[in-house]
């Protein structure tokens, strides 16, 4: 049986990781077996999850590293792209998930706001991590993947893959 994976994508809404998941999936399928996607947003939709307050999320993204625990037990992968910026809940997945693999998508605020990369932020909502809530930026994260938006979403991807890849290996 060979070794599944927690691959926790983070980063601020807008940096690129629920895109960047979706190109990656099918290589991560081929090279480490059965795996699951998730996308915050998704997850948020399919759960009726409304609440944006920073206890709100600390509880809702507790939720996901249980639910991926849960699934990694099962011996299938999961793919995870959620804001999650929060160092409790990295702490959490490091002690309990086996194979646990922290992606940071390193992205400037100023610069997906200026590229309206995400709607939330042009709207009149409250509770935005990097406006409202200040955002936990990962201490020392497995892989980082500074996305400046100067290549697009499959160049990204490819280089992603890469990093996992040398850093399984």
């Amino acid at each position: 049986m060979s070794k599944k994976y927690l691959f926790w994508i983070t980063g601020l809404s807008g940096s690129g990781k629920t895109r960047i998941s979706k190109k990656i999936y099918n290589q991560i399928v081929k090279n480490y077996g059965p795996t699951v996607l998730f996308g915050g947003d998704d997850i948020r939709r399919i759960f009726n999850l409304k609440s944006y307050t920073y206890n709100d999320r600390f509880q809702t993204v507790m939720k996901y590293c249980k639910l991926a625990k849960f699934i990694t037990s099962q011996n299938v992968n999961v793919i995870f792209a959620v804001i999650g910026m929060m160092e409790d809940i990295r702490k959490w997945n490091r002690k309990n998930i086996k194979n646990y693999v922290e992606i940071y998508i390193k992205s400037d605020i100023k610069k997906i706001i200026k590229n309206r990369k995400k709607k939330i932020y042009h709207q009149n909502k409250k509770n935005i991590v990097g406006i409202d809530i200040k955002p936990e930026f990962p201490k020392k994260p497995h892989i980082i993947l500074n996305n400046n938006f100067k290549k697009n979403i499959d160049e990204y991807a490819k280089e992603l893959m890469v990093k996992i890849i040398n850093h399984l290996n």
